[in-house]
């Protein structure tokens, strides 16, 4: 396993719609392996593979709390069956959008049917945090960052905050 870089906003590659996995092999279980070390070692609780600039419909979570019984989640080619009508709202954040949160209303159930890390087909029925992650997760799939559900002038605040960091940093 190997930890990878994180992309973070504004970067184009955020913005593509990830492809679909045609089966879950050793490539796709070495990538599920680095993503989950990857968002542990940056104190995250989902990524999904676009995130370290891999375009395939691959996500990964842990939101136990328990640094002891640590509770991974792979999902491959997740799909959305069934959303709540209910809202519920999170404060959220990103790791490709560092050091910014915002309260975001998302529905509050959601059926999730994927493939498992070992390429089986599940349907996992989630609400709360796990709902909201999923959520959350899937719109990376789709090149949708939590941000754009802000009001565009919120939204252009941070990616000007993000971009100036960047380029503080390529400076230095």
């Amino acid at each position: 396993m190997s930890i990878r870089t994180i992309i973070t906003e504004p970067n184009k590659l955020l913005r593509q719609i990830s492809k679909p996995v045609n089966s879950v092999g050793k490539e796709e279980k070495k990538l599920m392996d680095d993503m989950l070390e990857t968002m542990y070692d940056a104190n995250g609780i989902g990524l999904a593979a676009i995130q370290v600039g891999v375009p395939k419909r691959i996500i990964v979570m842990d939101i136990s709390k328990d640094e002891s019984k640590k509770e991974p989640r792979y999902f491959v080619n997740p799909v959305i069956k069934n959303k709540d009508p209910e809202k519920a709202t999170y404060e959220e954040g990103c790791l490709s959008v560092p050091n910014q949160f915002a309260e975001i209303d998302r529905p509050s159930k959601c059926e999730v049917e994927y493939l498992d890390y070992n390429g089986e087909k599940k349907l996992l029925k989630a609400d709360g945090l796990l709902a909201t992650c999923i959520q959350h997760e899937m719109d990376h799939l789709e090149g949708i960052l939590f941000i754009d559900y802000l009001s565009k002038l919120k939204r252009s605040m941070i990616i000007k905050k993000l971009s100036k960091k960047k380029s503080t940093a390529a400076i230095l």
